[in-house]
């Protein structure tokens, strides 16, 4: 049984005027989420600016998180890291606070080889009972999951189920769909892209996106599961001016900015990330209100 289906907000962490972990504000976004039909939250992600907690603060978000969603939809945890020590206990440790499931991204900077990816994620997987979902994005890690290595890891490691594919390679994730013989949960990693992966077989999205457009987002998926693939078709092409504004600066500095314009009060981005330049937040803002999404 795959961990959900549907659409997976990546979902942002908010931070207070002194840039701590704003807390009450995490619980606020997760009730905005869950009451607009998100599947599931995926917590300390790429867009979570996990990179940039401590491993404290990493971890509380975790708990506070299983916490506040008291089972009423699959949270699952970014874990991963380019230590592979490093990823194995973030992912023991979230084992322990009742995840669903692990988000473990490709080793960054290191540049494993295939041989190096396959001793990381059996190493992570081994270390844990609760499913994994692998994150394949280069474009920020500089290392690929080639399809023969994720089919490799299919079928030799129990708990590896899924993954999370954002390489933007569409004739890769048909080959991981044919090499693996669609045994394996995969997810879009790319919004623009939810639909073509979706007919390769694909059960959903791990979205930025979700974050500003959750109804919208989840929409898209169950339309096209359902069988009304115009209708999904529809919301991705009509939505997709306003994915190409959340990454016209590098991800999460655009969809930050969305939710803080939305009214959420969010806080800003931890350094090296900036503000976003006042012509994109222009930008940005027109795309958010032609789909109906309000502005402060």
């Amino acid at each position: 049984m795959a961990v959900f289906n549907g659409a997976g907000v990546a979902i942002i962490t908010p931070f207070t005027d002194n840039n701590e972990v704003n807390y009450e504000k995490l619980g606020e976004l997760i009730e905005f989420q869950i009451a607009a039909g998100t599947d599931s939250i995926v917590i300390c992600g790429t867009t979570g600016e996990a990179s940039t907690l401590t491993h404290e603060e990493h971890l509380e978000c975790i708990r506070y998180t299983v916490d506040k969603v008291a089972k009423r939809v699959p949270v699952i945890a970014g874990t991963g890291s380019n230590s592979t020590d490093t990823a194995i206990y973030l992912s023991k440790e979230s084992e322990k606070y009742g995840v669903d499931a692990l988000l473990v991204v490709t080793p960054y900077y290191n540049k494993a080889t295939q041989k190096g990816l396959i001793a990381h994620f059996t190493a992570v997987a081994n270390s844990v009972t609760i499913p994994i979902i692998l994150y394949n994005v280069p474009g920020r890690t500089g290392c690929n999951i080639l399809p023969q290595t994720v089919a490799t890891l299919v079928a030799n490691v129990e708990n590896i189920v899924g993954i999370k594919e954002a390489s933007s390679n569409i004739a890769q994730v048909a080959e991981i769909m044919q090499l693996t013989q669609g045994k394996i949960d995969l997810y879009s990693g790319c919004d623009e892209l939810v639909v073509p992966i979706l007919s390769l077989g694909g059960l959903g999205v791990i979205s930025v996106l979700s974050n500003v457009a959750p109804k919208e987002t989840h929409d898209m998926v169950v339309k096209y599961l359902e069988g009304d693939v115009v209708g999904s078709r529809e919301l991705q092409l009509n939505l997709l001016p306003l994915i190409n504004a959340l990454f016209c600066e590098v991800n999460p500095i655009p969809v930050k900015k969305a939710v803080n314009l939305m009214g959420f009060e969010v806080g800003a981005l931890r350094m090296p990330l900036t503000e976003m330049e006042p012509a994109n937040t222009e930008r940005l803002a027109k795309e958010m209100n032609a789909v109906g999404i309000k502005t402060v």
